[in-house]
């Protein structure tokens, strides 16, 4: 069996299958503007909160923002602006912490990261669209985007039929090509909307399982879920892989936030503290 680096450079296969992995890169997270939230403490009270947040070594915002929103629920961002609250919890990471073992999770909403998940399959985007809620998708449309290179990723349990699938995926790829120059798709004059149609038709002859892109934006409160969900030992293998690096990058990113996180021998990323 030829190794996927041979395949690749095999002149005997003009349409050498492109073997791809997944990977993951975050884009975006959360900032604040100080100069506001000074505004606002000045007027509500409690600026020694953010003198206390300042003195922090390292400034996070997507904490600093969730701890924000949840004091500003009991105004305790110190005692006796509440009559209510005659003491409050300094430290960050334990008032974070007691946030989660109160599963007041609706302040999470607010701090949003964005993921471009690149090489991912088709199978992985048809199950990541249903975490809709705190979701926003933008993903490579294939009515428009040609298919002349197909992207595509052996699954460990296809590996004894690797040579067949191999061969299946360069058959699929050769009819995208071929099909295209038989019906004119790259001759002069050809209207977009023409192409549009027939690319979007083309389509219809690929694998679920070839590579594409999608852009993945999510609260705090829906990553912690999609995380414990699809790194479950049921979850679709790929889905297991790849959010077990959206969770190493989030535990590095917002430590205090997934401080209840524990990832287990089997793979599994299990909360503490469910339904936050």
């Amino acid at each position: 069996m030829n190794p996927p680096t041979a395949l690749n450079e095999s002149a005997a296969a003009p349409f050498a299958m492109h073997e791809t992995t997944p990977s993951v890169f975050l884009i975006s997270r959360p900032s604040v503007d100080l100069d506001a939230i000074r505004a606002y403490l000045q007027d509500v009270g409690g600026l020694s909160w953010l003198e206390r947040r300042l003195q922090d070594d390292e400034q996070n915002a997507a904490q600093n923002l969730v701890e924000f929103c949840g004091r500003a629920c009991y105004r305790s961002w110190e005692p006796g602006l509440n009559p209510n609250v005659t003491r409050i919890r300094e430290d960050q990471r334990e008032y974070l912490g007691n946030l989660l073992r109160s599963l007041h999770g609706s302040v999470l909403e607010h701090a949003n990261f964005t993921f471009a998940f690149r090489n991912v399959s088709r199978v992985f985007t048809h199950e990541l669209v249903r975490h809709r809620a705190g979701s926003a998708f933008s993903q490579e449309s294939l009515r428009y985007v040609r298919l002349t290179d197909l992207g595509f990723r052996v699954p460990s349990a296809l590996e004894p039929v690797r040579e067949q699938v191999i061969n299946l995926v360069e058959q699929l790829e050769e009819f995208q090509i071929t099909a295209a120059e038989a019906l004119g798709l790259d001759d002069e004059g050809v209207p977009f909307s023409v192409k549009k149609e027939v690319t979007s038709a083309l389509r219809r002859l690929a694998p679920i399982g070839l590579s594409t892109d999608i852009i993945w934006t999510a609260n705090l409160r829906t990553l912690r879920h999609v995380i414990e969900m699809r790194t479950a030992p049921g979850a679709e293998e790929e889905l297991r892989h790849v959010f077990n690096d959206v969770a190493e990058i989030m535990r590095n990113e917002t430590p205090s936030l997934f401080q209840d996180f524990a990832r287990h021998d089997d793979g599994s990323w299990v909360p503490e503290h469910r339904k936050v």
